[in-house]
């Protein structure tokens, strides 16, 4: 305890010049961070002497959405745990300096979010599991909103520095775009600390900087600007997560930043196989498994054939290594999601690489003469048609392994996306069903309940085998259930006094809280949650003694920022929580919340608090969904569409346990054929109300035309079945109001998503891959 207080008080003074009780809380905040880096590091480089000449498995993700890492990195490695007392004992609050820290500006959505679990499970099941991907200098962006309109931000998450990251500049490499364009990419290594400290994997982020980071002659000359242009057109890589790419400029920037980490990840990986001894590549498979976190780092496939042809090796067994080495994760079914690239800005971007995707593309076109593909179906396969790169078809085709994210995902994959694929390779397309990793989603960001959960069963295995949760069933009774729903109240509670703090709107705990938190896009349907809660405006309005149930919905989203309907959507939302908030005969009965910038640190908050999980996408649209599993960890009931891992959810807990709507993906494809719109907004009651209020004057958009483009849409094609689903939608909301008056037997249900959610661990997830993709093993 007192080492821990030296160290804390040098680390100030090296840092700062000044003592740790003269800083701020943020700068006591990375002070602690690098005070305890000092125990962490020879652990970290402990793990890594020990996978030493076995098998390792890599994952190459353009995001990383890790969250904060104090209370992670303090709980998962046991160091010291009495920090918080000594803290104390220095007159410092805790909290204070967990709150100083900044979510890591590496991620946005569930891809990134998913990949940070898969590291956290890699390491808890001690598996050589890193991670590759791209430091950026400002991740996705602020969100804020004004006039409820979402306004973009920069998030400078590094500006004070983080403690968690080590640059290791000597081992930089050179990413080659032409003969012309060159960048260095620096690496930073940041600990992934499995639970219990055994294993500490890394995941490596690159930084763009300059070959020559400053132009000592044009400055001299008086060229000022021109003397440092190279490095900031460089630095411009590693800048934000995902630029709009709706302007063409935007899309080259995009390209970049996929080349870029995946060329310095794989420079990184030959390097290191070489300096271990190892001259002949075939046996690089063997010692690595490269997994394609979607397609933004498939340029990784034609990368390593033009890397390995540098190595000396032609291209038919340059290729065979490829092939052996990565598998690809497909995270979608929505066609505007699987990358295609223009050939033209392509080539303007790396001609270099072009001609290495079509030799791959010339062997595809062999395989379909031997596999007597007709020619008429060869738009099924091929990489290159139309002057335009088909990425997920590269990735199937250079991979040995091809998998989807959920049941229904899967089979949906297997019977339209890629149906002709899967006649090719039966056995190449599987099922690896997400999860979540319960360290940070229930043993961390909700210990009220992973106390009782410890408690009732005896012991704490469930914290790294979730499929213990399932022995609380027989502990099912009046005083078990009484403690789950006072703890669900004092999440609640907590979360309220949150949002007042930082909102500025008071919630009443005792309400339901109906929580829709995800990435903001049609396809999931925000828009249908906020129809029908103009729908329940209206009709308290008419009848304001009916019985009305206490309901506080509780939005979370960031849409892109070129996605122009998604942030009309948001102006929408914000526009009914504006006039329901405020109005006195309707605001003690329901209130409506569009939290500020949605991100890890909040959701931490959101999911133990959250009554009932929105998971309303229109089904065969959502991949899997994990914010799904985080809320039915956490003891919420799922109201949603039989759609991604909602199908497996409610196989697991029952549907009595939830409440199911709406058209099952089968039906949706069906109704899709001869759909109109005016046929469920004439019959369903109430609806066509809700609708023309986008148009009639209840709202207002400040002359955008973004309500009217909203309203048109529904009307005139209804992409998502909004309407459709609606009149289903209502039903099971309401059955919720209605059973939610009945307190104990609502939160049963709650408590029996908690008993049957084992199945939903990222450490399922990572066995299954471990076992059946990547061929790698635990090594304690």
């Amino acid at each position: 305890m007192t080492d821990l207080k030296i160290r804390i008080e040098r680390k100030a003074y090296q840092s700062h010049g000044q003592s740790f009780y003269e800083l701020n809380s943020k700068e006591q905040f990375i002070v602690l961070g690098k005070a305890l880096m000092e125990d962490l590091v020879p652990k970290w480089i402990d793990s890594r002497n020990k996978f030493k000449g076995k098998k390792q498995a890599y994952y190459f993700s353009a995001e990383f959405l890790m969250g904060r890492a104090l209370s992670n990195n303090i709980i998962n490695s046991g160091i010291d745990s009495n920090i918080k007392q000594t803290l104390e004992e220095m007159g410092v609050n805790y909290n204070e300096l967990e709150e100083a820290e900044d979510d890591a500006g590496l991620g946005n959505g569930g891809l990134g979010r998913l990949a940070a679990c898969f590291l956290d499970s890699g390491a808890t099941l001690n598996l050589p599991l890193s991670g590759y991907g791209i430091l950026y200098e400002y991740g996705i962006f602020k969100q804020y909103f004004i006039d409820g309109f979402q306004v973009e931000r920069r998030d400078p998450w590094l500006e004070n520095d983080s403690p968690w990251l080590i640059k290791n500049a000597n081992e930089s490499v050179i990413v080659e775009y032409s003969e012309s364009e060159k960048v260095r990419a620096v690496p930073h290594d940041m600990p992934i600390i499995g639970y219990g400290g055994d294993t500490i994997n890394t995941l490596r982020l690159w930084k763009a900087e300059a070959v020559e980071q400053f132009d000592f002659k044009a400055f001299d000359e008086g060229r000022y600007i021109e003397s440092v242009r190279e490095q900031n057109e460089a630095e411009t890589i590693s800048r934000i997560l995902y630029p709009n790419d709706s302007t063409y400029e935007g899309k080259q920037l995009r390209l970049r930043q996929q080349y870029f980490f995946t060329s310095a990840s794989l420079q990184d990986l030959i390097r290191k196989f070489k300096a271990e001894g190892y001259e002949d590549f075939e046996a690089f498979h063997k010692l690595h498994a490269i997994q394609l976190n979607d397609t933004h780092p498939a340029l990784a496939i034609p990368e390593m054939v033009r890397l390995l042809e540098k190595e000396g090796l032609e291209f038919e067994r340059a290729f065979n290594i490829v092939q052996k080495t990565f598998a690809y994760t497909n995270h979608t079914l929505l066609a505007e999601a699987l990358e295609v690239w223009d050939k033209k800005l392509f080539l303007s971007v790396l001609p270099n690489l072009y001609e290495f995707i079509e030799r791959i593309n010339n062997r595809l076109i062999d395989n379909l003469k031997v596999w007597g593909i007709d020619k008429d179906r060869w738009n099924k396969y091929l990489i290159l048609q139309n002057d335009q790169i088909h990425m997920a078809f590269m990735s199937i085709y250079a991979t040995k392994m091809t998998n989807g994210v959920a049941a229904l995902h899967t089979d949906l994959l297997r019977e339209t996306v890629i149906q002709d694929w899967h006649k090719v390779y039966p056995e190449r397309i599987n099922n690896k069903t997400n999860g979540v990793t319960q360290r940070r989603w229930l043993l961390h960001s909700n210990p009220q309940l992973s106390g009782l959960i410890t408690d009732t069963l005896g012991n704490d295995e469930w914290v790294t085998d979730l499929s213990q949760l399932k022995n609380l069933e027989q502990h099912l009774n009046e005083e078990t259930l009484a403690r789950f729903i006072d703890v669900k109240k004092a999440k609640k509670q907590e979360l309220a006094d949150y949002i007042q703090k930082h909102e500025y709107e008071s919630v009443d705990p005792a309400s339901i809280f109906d929580i829709h938190i995800k990435r903001l896009h049609e396809y999931k349907r925000q828009l249908m949650l906020a129809l029908y809660i103009q729908d329940l405006y209206n009709r308290i309005k008419e009848n304001p003694d009916g019985g009305w149930t206490k309901r506080t919905f509780i939005f979370g989203a960031k849409s892109a920022p070129g996605y122009y309907m998604a942030k009309a959507i948001i102006k929408f939302i914000n526009e009914i929580a504006n006039k329901v908030n405020t109005d006195g005969d309707v605001n003690s009965f329901i209130k409506v919340i569009f939290v500020t910038n949605y991100g890890v640190s909040y959701a931490e908050r959101l999911f133990p608090a959250a009554d009932v999980s929105e998971q309303i996408s229109m089904a065969g649209k959502e991949a899997s969904g994990t914010g799904n599993m985080k809320f039915m960890i956490n003891g919420a009931v799922t109201v949603g569409t039989m759609d991604g891992a909602n199908v497996e959810i409610v196989e697991e807990a029952g549907k009595e346990n939830n409440y199911i709507f709406g058209l099952d993906a089968a039906e949706a494809i069906e109704k899709k054929k001869d759909y109109n719109p005016a046929v469920p907004l004439e019959n369903t009651e109430g609806l066509k109300r809700a609708v023309d209020s986008l148009v009639d004057g209840t709202y207002h958009d400040n002359n955008t035309g973004m309500f009217k483009d909203i309203h048109d849409s529904l009307m005139n094609v209804d992409e998502y079945l909004v309407l459709e689903d609606f009149e289903s939608y209502r039903q099971a909301q309401d059955q919720i109001a209605q059973d939610f008056k009945d307190e104990k037997e609502f939160y049963k249900k709650g408590f029996i998503n908690t008993v049957n959610s084992g199945k939903f661990s990222s450490d399922r997830t990572i066995e299954e891959y471990a076992a059946e993709i990547w061929n790698v093993t635990p090594v304690k």
